[in-house]
């Protein structure tokens, strides 16, 4: 029988050949046949029974029990283009100095394939306290329908999810939601010089000035306070004409103290300008301090805290966590690349968060 550290060894060695062939494969948002099929290969392999719907592939342990509670496990195989910035080819994935390039090596590919072989370490394990559900799902870089929602409805009912992406292996425990505002100040036309009109710039102003300085009564212990931002903001036509309507955009960054919709309502009742949502689906995410898997990552040394970027956690409605191998802020920059050694820190934190829990 295989020592622990043999097993794991082995595990980091095949799950770095998948990552390199899932790198080699083009999988832009919505376009992930190839890398669906990729990991129908890597079950096949393994015997391992799995589904799919779109190009979401997931699959369930061994000895799955309808009376034990159920752990989700997720990441993403579809990513971003490149950049024009690359110096290396994305799609080449090549190991220089420890660094394994390419695209979507570090979002979110280290930790999709960290969690399928720790999926696969426990598949045939009878003695589980939870079943795993290991999801590898589609169209995360776009919010696309036919990603992780596209499939919630067909997976067990899960109580908690650990979603695979570059943290570090720290916890992230929340994450801010998003919610952006396309909003409408109304005036009237009419012409500069002689001063008449109703101009829709001035009435958008005092709006903007709102959003600036504006603060939310409840703050986040791990997220802080609710971010708005206005981004983009356009009106008139001529130097000479007042204008009778501008546009404007807000991104707002919300926490887990608030439901997107009751902040766009507390919003709507505070500016004078007509204000129209593009999605309320993006919520913030969360999971207790005391939950049992925190308490897991925190015995084995790992920090905990607030993540101000999105995943698939907004889809979601039951307590999760965001983890995985990688630095966030390596996601979306050109040459990116994680090093060999985070997927093997990756697979080893895994195993041992969830051996506390499940065995």
């Amino acid at each position: 029988m295989y020592n622990l550290s043999f097993m794991i060894s082995e595990l980091t060695q095949k799950a770095i050949e998948l990552l390199k062939q899932l790198i080699k494969t083009q999988s832009f948002s919505g376009e992930e046949e190839q890398t669906a099929e990729t990991i129908q290969a890597w079950f096949k392999q393994r015997s391992i029974p799995f589904q799919r719907e779109f190009n979401n592939i997931w699959a369930v342990n061994k000895y799955f029990d309808e009376k034990k509670p159920n752990i989700l496990l997720n990441s993403h195989h579809d990513t971003v283009k490149p950049n024009k910035a690359y110096t290396k080819d994305p799609l080449k994935a090549e190991i220089v100095e420890g660094k394994l390039y390419g695209l979507g090596s570090n979002d979110a590919g280290g930790s999709l394939v960290s969690l399928l072989a720790t999926f696969a370490f426990f598949y045939d394990r009878k003695d589980l306290k939870y079943n795993l559900v290991m999801l590898a799902s589609a169209e995360e870089e776009n919010s696309g329908p036919k990603g992780i929602r596209s499939v919630l409805s067909l997976l067990p009912t899960i109580d908690f999810a650990i979603v695979g992406e570059p943290t570090s292996m720290d916890l992230a425990i929340a994450e801010k939601g998003l919610l952006v505002l396309d909003c409408y100040a109304h005036g009237e036309s009419g012409h500069a010089a002689h001063g008449i009109g109703d101009n829709a710039l001035y009435k958008a102003v005092d709006a903007v000035s709102w959003f600036k300085d504006f603060q939310f009564s409840k703050v986040s212990k791990t997220l802080g306070e609710i971010k708005m931002t206005v981004t983009q903001i356009e009106a008139g036509k001529q130097h000479n004409v007042v204008p009778a309507l501008c546009h404007f955009v807000v991104d707002v960054r919300t926490t887990d103290q608030y439901s997107n919709k009751e902040v766009l309502e507390i919003i709507k009742e505070n500016v004078d300008v007509e204000v129209k949502e593009r999605s309320l689906r993006h919520n913030s995410s969360s999971i207790p301090l005391d939950h049992a898997i925190v308490i897991s990552g925190q015995k084995l040394g790992r920090k905990i805290y607030g993540s101000p970027t999105m995943s698939d956690q907004t889809a979601l409605t039951f307590p999760s966590l965001k983890l995985g191998p990688g630095e966030s802020l390596r996601s979306h920059i050109a040459d990116e690349f994680i090093y060999v050694s985070e997927v093997e820190e990756g697979i080893e934190l895994y195993i041992d968060m969830l051996n506390e829990l499940m065995c």
